[in-house]
């Protein structure tokens, strides 16, 4: 290799590594900007909702020196932009204070609660995938048909009805009428104090631990709320897939696969699948998203001890500490979420990593 073809290769690696320093560091200003924009709107929240934090901890009799003496402890007789600043820097360690119904950390209430959550939404996910993507890719190749008709009626009721109506009814059909679900709740009695969870996620646990009398009995709870759940996340799985399958299928490269003689179920769930899989990545980690922070009725209406389920309870009991640190947890999976589909983007699709 001669000297002129030496440099120019190494002039190549210096762009491509401070093209992908750039990026890095955008990538990074987005995050902090976000994250920094999400406690900034929980913090003035917090300070314009008339509920006065004092009085929450302390009640309304307390006498007058107590009430001070716990906003100065507290710092609430500080300038607003010293609060923010604690606010900002408590939040960053974990600090959301202390819970007022539980008068425990409210850190230690959602490591204790999230795990219920988070096994309801991805497991509703998994529903809404599994069933969502054939639905949208048969609503697509079948375009105008009664099958497509069909689907799209699935995906605007998913979308037209409240869930809690929903819920409400499922629950009167099929725990009321059939029998065929447990009642609301997570796990049954006789197995509350008998089963030691490890990671919080009881099918995985109950699975683990060879105690498929637990498992049958968790599944007969959360069958229905997750199952909800997927509904709802199949309307708009279904909806984008067959957007997307639409669009690849309109190609240049699907008339050259069918002029090539390929099987039409080849270049449906090979070719075309494939390229629509890209974006889908993202609409399904989207949905999932939508499912941890959306999940607070159905988890009302179940009875579900999740995150939705103690934001409800605490902004009911004007525990505002709780409410505020669920709202921010949630917040940063959002957040995670995002940036995790936006990796994925990047790493299936290699013209978005040229950009």
């Amino acid at each position: 290799m001669t000297l002129p073809e030496t440099t120019q290769l190494a002039g190549r690696r210096r762009a491509r590594a401070n093209g992908w320093a750039g990026n890095a560091l955008r990538f990074l200003v987005i995050i902090v900007t976000t994250y920094l924009g999400l406690l900034a709107v929980t913090f003035f929240i917090g300070r314009v909702i008339p509920i006065d934090p004092v009085l929450a901890i302390l009640g309304d009799r307390a006498p007058t020196h107590v009430v001070e003496r716990t906003r100065e402890l507290l710092g609430f007789n500080k300038p607003l932009y010293q609060q923010f600043y604690i606010y900002v820097r408590d939040a960053l360690t974990g600090n959301f204070g202390t819970s007022v119904l539980t008068t425990n950390p409210v850190m230690a209430d959602i490591r204790r609660v999230f795990p219920a959550t988070l096994e309801l939404a991805t497991l509703g996910t998994i529903i809404g995938s599994l069933i969502g993507v054939p639905l949208g890719v048969l609503a697509a190749v079948k375009r105008g048909s009664i099958a497509d008709q069909i689907v799209r009626v699935i995906g605007l009721v998913g979308y037209s009805v409240p869930i809690f109506w929903l819920a409400l009814l499922s629950l009167l059909l099929f725990y009321a009428r059939l029998k065929w679900v447990a009642f609301p709740g997570r796990i049954d009695i006789v197995y509350e104090y008998s089963f030691t969870p490890v990671t919080g996620l009881y099918l995985i646990d109950s699975a683990w631990q060879g105690q498929w009398d637990v498992f049958r009995d968790v599944f007969r709870h959360i069958i229905l709320p997750a199952g909800l759940l997927g509904y709802f996340s199949l309307a708009y799985i279904s909806r984008m897939t067959r957007s997307f399958m639409l669009n690849e299928l309109a190609q240049e490269y699907i008339v050259a696969a069918r002029a090539k003689g390929l099987s039409e179920s080849r270049i449906i769930w090979v070719h075309a699948l494939r390229n629509a899989a890209v974006p889908l990545v993202t609409v399904i980690a989207l949905s999932y998203a939508g499912l941890l922070e959306g999940s607070v009725l159905t988890e009302t209406v179940f009875a579900w001890p999740g995150l939705g389920l103690y934001i409800t309870n605490s902004l009911q009991n004007a525990d505002m500490n709780a409410v505020l640190g669920g709202t921010i947890v949630i917040g940063s999976v959002f957040i995670a979420i995002n940036i995790l589909s936006d990796l994925l983007y990047r790493t299936l699709d290699p013209r978005t990593r040229a950009r």
